[in-house]
């Protein structure tokens, strides 16, 4: 900024170094440069006030797409002053010598001039693509077509002006778009969770039937192995079975065999005792046919009086009675002579 004091009828003025001070006193330059300090006549003094430091200039930007629908576009130009004395020459800068002030509004028509040529780069980016290619791409093509345009502009070549950078911060659709286009979105956004829904459930259901396959598979295989088994068991029954029949066999077969052998050592027993009654009856045979007729009667009553009953009363005749006696007699003596 540029301070003017007073003192009687002259001025003195101080500026900062961020502002280039143009003096003149008619058509003569008395003084041109940044951060001056100098006294001066207001009566026939003409002062300049050109600022120098970088200033931003905010822009909103509404277009049409090229699909004819409304787009805002908001950004901000940040640009500086590089030639003070060729601008002053196109926009008055000039200030109140009593107050310091400008005398008009110079940066209002920098301002204005550097928004209507951010806009009209901006407008033919708009204007070459369909609002939903300019939302989707964003701010970068838009910001690129004026960074490449904006600080190549003759206008702005011929007042001095440099553009430093360029920041475009949004683009927008008018309301009513917007809340279709949010609509769509919203609609796609659904239709994309109910898709991701259903195929979540799908993947359980699929999860669902690969478990109960794999549990079919188990209890098959689990029926398998118990169809084995019980053939397994029932192989090893019939085995069992057969092996305890055929020990039961051997068994019998030894039985009998130890039997047979039993009954003939029997019979072979019975057989030599038969024979050694057989012939101690030969024998007593031989002997009994070597004795009288009498003696054999005899002990054919003796042996017949042991197995009959009881006799109480016996009636022997008298020549019987004789006769068994001299037999009797008849024995005795020769089985004395024998003795």
């Amino acid at each position: 900024m540029a301070t003017i004091s007073k003192l009687w009828f002259l001025r003195h003025l101080r500026s900062d170094p961020s502002f280039h001070i143009l003096h003149y006193k008619g058509a003569q330059e008395l003084h041109n440069g940044r951060g001056l300090s100098f006294w001066f006549s207001p009566l026939s003094a003409s002062i300049s006030k050109i600022p120098c430091d970088d200033r931003e200039q905010a822009f909103v930007i509404k277009g049409r797409s090229k699909d004819f629908q409304e787009v805002t576009c908001q950004g901000v130009v940040t640009y500086r002053i590089s030639e003070p004395e060729k601008l002053s020459r196109r926009i008055d800068f000039s200030i109140d010598v009593e107050t310091g002030d400008f005398l008009k509004t110079p940066l209002n028509q920098l301002s204005q001039l550097l928004t209507q040529l951010a806009q009209q780069y901006a407008a033919q980016q708009l204007s070459s693509k369909d609002v939903r290619s300019l939302l989707d791409e964003g701010t970068g093509p838009i910001r690129q077509n004026i960074i490449e345009k904006l600080p190549k502009d003759p206008a702005l070549w011929d007042m001095g002006v440099e553009v430093v950078s360029i920041l475009v911060e949004r683009v927008s659709p008018s309301p009513v778009l917007e809340k279709a286009l949010q609509a769509s979105t919203r609609e796609s956004i659904q239709q994309e969770a109910d898709k991701a829904t259903f195929e979540r459930r799908a993947l359980a259901v699929e999860r669902e039937r690969a478990i109960e396959e794999n549990e079919l598979k188990n209890k098959i295989e689990l029926a398998r192995q118990e169809e084995e088994l019980i053939v397994q068991r029932g192989r090893n029954e019939i085995k069992r079975n057969e092996e305890e029949v055929t020990a039961k066999k051997i068994a019998a077969q030894a039985h009998a065999e130890r039997a047979k052998l039993e009954a003939a050592t029997q019979a072979h027993n019975i057989g030599l005792v038969e024979q050694a009654k057989l012939e101690n009856e030969k024998g007593r045979m031989a002997i009994y046919a070597e004795l009288p007729s009498q003696v054999l009667f005899g002990l054919a009553a003796k042996e017949l009086a042991g197995n009959l009953p009881k006799i109480s009363h016996l009636s022997l005749s008298q020549d019987s009675l004789t006769q068994m006696l001299q037999s009797l007699s008849s024995s005795q003596i020769n089985k004395s002579l024998e003795t």
